[in-house]
This record gives C-alpha cells, sequence and structure tokens, in this order.
C-alpha cells in the first residue's frame, strides 16, 4: 500500500498484520481523492477508524493543513505511528487513541472541514457517526465509505466501486 497523489506520492505505508483491518483500496483511495481535490488545500482533517491513516495522509499528502486520526485497535495504532513519522507528517497529526463513535458524539459545530469515517463493514457504526454528523455538522464534509449494500441517509453523493461505495455529505 502506497500513497498515490500529492507531495508524498510513491511513498510506501506499513499496514498492521491483523485480517480485521481493511485498507482502502488504491483505486478508491485515488478516485475519492480527486473528488475532493478542490475542498483539501488548508483543509482539517480528521481521520475516524483510522487504521494505517491512508485516507489522511493521502489529505495531507494533496494540500490538508492538519489530520487528527482516532483509532483504537494497537496493531492499527502502530502502523499508524510508524506512517506518521516516516512520512515527516508529525507536526501536522495528532492522533487519538479512542473511540470513534464518543470522540465523534462529542465535537462542535465546525470542528474539521472534513472527516473520513471507514467503520468495520456491516457493523451499525457508520450509522451511529452518521446520525451524530446530521445532529452537529462537526465537519463540512462527511466522508463515509461502507459497503456498497449498506443503505446510508439520503442526500449524500455516492460512488460505487464493486463492493465498495463512498457516500459524501456536505453540510
Amino acid at each position: 500500500m502506497r500513497i498515490i497523489g500529492g507531495r508524498l506520492a510513491g511513498r510506501d505505508l506499513v499496514s498492521p498484520n491483523d485480517f480485521r483491518v481493511r485498507p482502502t483500496a488504491e483505486h478508491v483511495r485515488a478516485a475519492l481523492l480527486d473528488m475532493l481535490a478542490p475542498d483539501l488545500p488548508g483543509a482539517r482533517v480528521l481521520d475516524l477508524f483510522a487504521g494505517t491513516g491512508a485516507l489522511g495522509i493521502e489529505a495531507l499528502s494533496r494540500g490538508a493543513r492538519s489530520a487528527d486520526f482516532v483509532e483504537t485497535r494497537p496493531a492499527s495504532l502502530h502502523a499508524l505511528k510508524a506512517n506518521v513519522v516516516a512520512l515527516r507528517v508529525r507536526e501536522r497529526t495528532r492522533i487519538f487513541k479512542r473511540d470513534a463513535l464518543p470522540f465523534a458524539a462529542a465535537l462542535g459545530e465546525g470542528s474539521y472541514d472534513l472527516a473520513f469515517v471507514d467503520p468495520p463493514y456491516g457493523s451499525r457504526m457508520l450509522d451511529r457517526v452518521i446520525e451524530s454528523w446530521l445532529g452537529t455538522k462537526f465537519a463540512r464534509l462527511l466522508v463515509a465509505e461502507h459497503a456498497a449494500e449498506h443503505a446510508l441517509p439520503p442526500g449524500g453523493e455516492r460512488r460505487d466501486f464493486e463492493q465498495t461505495a463512498v457516500t459524501i455529505y456536505r453540510a
């Protein structure tokens, strides 16, 4: 797995040896970040269920000002920290070892410009984060990666990639 665009393009990312971690496929990440290109320069980014941090780091590579990562799994945290250090983006990042659901629920309106949410497929955690966002609009854009068969509330711009879909909600 590697960064595919921006100033860090081509740099490799460390991935945990954990079958539960499902990094965003490169072609999905490329298309998604291309869709978000006008929104990235100077953005404050939140990466919930961060895993390796690929989405947040890709946003930094393409001009985001800062990225906060929220992750609880030890193997993912180890990989995330290694990626932040190896790619020399530590000064523009914060890593929170917290559960993403209460973290998102505690945010106020406009806390971030862009929030990525990519929880385990098949769980209802995504629905709970969207509920929090609908109540507070903690980010101008909420970008949800999910299983294609997972129906989300209307109002988002959806794009399908085989078994994966991405839905973007704008405040």
